[in-house]
């Protein structure tokens, strides 16, 4: 356990340090986060055609009423504690794989509902938007990040213990 504690927090650190570099954040957040307005901006559109999106922006044409998804608001810092979490955990590289893959995908779709209800909450009232936005959906992604981890170790298929059991087997 203390084994994967520090390989999960030195991998954790390293994944930080490099979203935080500009190179990085050009190259990779910054689009990533314009797509996911556009995505957030495509599904809101099936049922309100006055929203768009432009760069990391998210607007009601009608009333004006935007949002911005800044960092720590796309998703990202969950992904990466959870891809820090199944790196650092002794699995089978096949297992690793699809929890990533299974695991990136969950943290983003519950993003985008959270995009997508804290758009609307804010146009309806200021200050439960900035409770939901601190509070409520900061938890709820970070607990979807845990909650994937956990299902993920039910997943892998148990080990054989490679020590000598012989001696505790009864006759």
């Amino acid at each position: 356990m203390l084994r994967f504690f520090i390989i999960f927090m030195i991998i954790q650190s390293v994944l930080f340090a490099l979203e935080m570099l500009h190179p990085i954040r050009v190259l990779f957040v910054i689009p990533f986060t314009e797509m996911i307005a556009h995505v957030s901006s495509w599904i809101v559109q099936l049922f309100d055609p006055d929203v768009i999106s432009q760069g990391i922006i998210l607007q009601d044409k009608t009333s004006g009423f935007a949002v911005s998804i800044e960092s720590g608001c796309n998703g990202v810092e969950a992904a990466l504690v959870l891809i820090a979490a199944i790196l650092a955990y002794p699995a089978p590289w096949k297992h690793k794989l699809i929890g990533l893959i299974a695991g990136l995908l969950a943290i983003q779709l519950l993003n985008l509902v959270r995009i997508i209800s804290l758009f609307y909450l804010g146009q309806w009232n200021q200050q439960a938007f900035e409770w939901a936005h601190l509070y409520v959906w900061q938890g709820l992604i970070m607990l979807d990040a845990l909650i994937v981890f956990l299902i993920w170790l039910r997943t892998i298929p148990v080990q054989p213990d490679s020590g000598d059991s012989s001696a505790f087997e009864t006759a």
